[in-house]
Formats: structure tokens, sequence, C-alpha cells
């Protein structure tokens, strides 16, 4: 069963630029995970700047092996003092999607 996971990310203004950065990162080793079915990123068009993630796996266990990931461990090391507050993240289930 495929899980997907929404996460919202804001930022302190000075260091958008450097999130943005490690996200671009995250993408790119992300979406080369066995088991990663998606994994997007999108920036908030208009008021202050955030950064929304969404993900898609194609089990737990893909999940479990992103989370464990070092350039995951190696984002979470990086930002922690970057961010207003702890990433918002959703783990979703579908209740009906398109396959």
């Amino acid at each position: 069963m495929n899980i997907s996971v929404f996460a919202s990310i804001v930022p302190k203004q000075e260091h958008v630029k450097d999130v943005e950065e490690e996200l671009l990162r995250m993408v790119s080793a992300s979406r080369k995970e066995p088991g990663n079915l998606r994994y997007d990123l999108y920036r908030i068009s208009e008021g202050p700047t955030s950064f929304h993630l969404f993900e898609t796996y194609d089990g737990p266990a893909a999940m479990d092996a992103h989370r464990a990931s070092a350039h995951y461990q190696n984002y979470r090391a990086k930002v922690v003092n970057w961010l207003l507050s702890t990433p918002d993240v959703k783990v979703l289930s579908a209740v009906e999607a398109a396959s």
C-alpha cells in the first residue's frame, strides 16, 4: 500500500535560500531511492516563504528507509537552526486516488 507524506517547512527569512538549496539536494537524492514514487517540492506563491514537499512511497519500509538515509539525516542536521518551527509533517493514506 502506497504512503504519501505532505510536509510544510517555514524557514527564517535570512535562511530562505539556504533551505531551498538543501531541499533541492534532498529532491534529487530522494527521487533515486528504491520505493520512492514521488518527491515534489513546492513554494507558496503568496505571503511569507514556505516550502512544501509531497512524497509518495511504495510502502512503510520505503518511507522508513528514506528517513534513515544519509541525505535525509544530513538535511535535518543542517536546517534545524534555519527554520521558524519544526516542520509540519502529515502521513496520508488514500481514501480515493488515481492509480
